[in-house]
């Protein structure tokens, strides 16, 4: 048999039925991540220079914070350069390394929210313990397993997807390097790859938000049994519900926007995709900012000071 060469270099092909018009979704696109930036930077700040923020639960919104500003620096930029300048092509180990960190950080939304309900459990079910289980030698019990099975699920998916030769094509839907649109591509069985994939899916995005289901039921079990003083401390879980409820919303939309090929334009399916790594970016800082009275008080006095040192006249 004559030997297949394997791709080496892709095209992320993302919106080509646009043609011409492609360059015009730089705009929308680069205004929401300089938007995302900018909020998760504020938020970031907030709490961090505020002593008064500095208890887990603000600590848990600043560990979200990071990672909603660093995972659209991961495919963005690249995304915006390739609508202005056409520039589509990335070498096989760039894709890999992209869709890792995309992977790996973006695992941790989901994380996040988990520790988040985790820490509402233990302020709302058990108040008078919960400084000893929040403390870090207790909490760590919760944090190492799961960044733990974070990065061995993602990097194992990643490196079978590594592996595989490519000779299908060179050409992928998404504006970035997307575990299935890559293995697509590839020749032979992949059986063992979309194994792991959904392993990995069930196991960590699946898993987190049957886990964050079960700790709200159970919160919620509480709350109702307690009167007065639990309806008001159930007023803190209702960010991460509307959050949590965002976020599954999106990803169902682009799951099920992938399974519905013949329904949807190769475009519609591309932006879901795109739009469930950026949107959660760009929400959360306004939804954390809004709704926490804490955190909206600190940064509306920022803004004020910010102003008042622009406008005072200088001698």
């Amino acid at each position: 048999m004559e030997n297949v060469s394997s791709y080496r270099l892709f095209i992320l092909d993302g919106f080509s039925e646009l043609g011409a018009l492609r360059p015009v979704l730089f705009l929308p696109f680069f205004i929401m991540f300089v938007l995302s930036l900018l909020a998760n930077s504020l938020l970031l700040y907030v709490i961090i220079s505020q002593r008064s923020l500095h208890s887990p639960m603000f600590i848990l919104i600043a560990g979200m914070a990071c990672v909603d500003l660093s995972l659209p620096l991961f495919f963005v930029p690249n995304m915006l350069l390739s609508f202005l300048f056409d520039w589509k092509g990335i070498s096989l180990i760039g894709c890999l390394v992209q869709m890792h960190f995309i992977h790996f950080v973006g695992a941790f939304q989901s994380t996040l929210l988990v520790w988040m309900a985790v820490d509402r459990y233990f302020a709302i079910c058990t108040p008078l313990f919960y400084h000893e289980r929040m403390a870090l030698p207790g909490f760590l019990k919760f944090v190492i397993p799961v960044v733990f099975r974070n990065f061995f699920l993602n990097t194992l998916m990643v490196g079978l997807a590594g592996r595989l030769s490519f000779c299908v094509g060179e050409v992928m839907n998404p504006c970035f390097c997307e575990h299935m649109a890559l293995v697509q591509l590839a020749c032979g069985s992949t059986s063992i790859n979309n194994l792991v994939g959904l392993l990995t899916a069930l196991l960590i995005p699946v898993a987190d938000f049957v886990f964050i289901a079960a700790s709200y039921v159970v919160i919620f079990s509480s709350v109702l049994g307690s009167g007065k003083s639990g309806v008001k401390a159930l007023h803190t879980c209702v960010t991460h519900i509307v959050v949590i409820t965002v976020s599954l919303t999106i990803a169902l939309v682009a799951f099920l926007s992938y399974r519905i090929r013949n329904g949807l334009p190769a475009g519609v399916r591309v932006f879901f995709s795109t739009m469930y790594l950026l949107f959660p970016s760009y929400f959360n800082p306004i939804i954390y900012g809004v709704r926490t009275t804490e955190i909206r008080q600190q940064i509306l006095r920022t803004l004020m000071w910010t102003h008042f040192f622009q406008t005072a006249p200088r001698s």
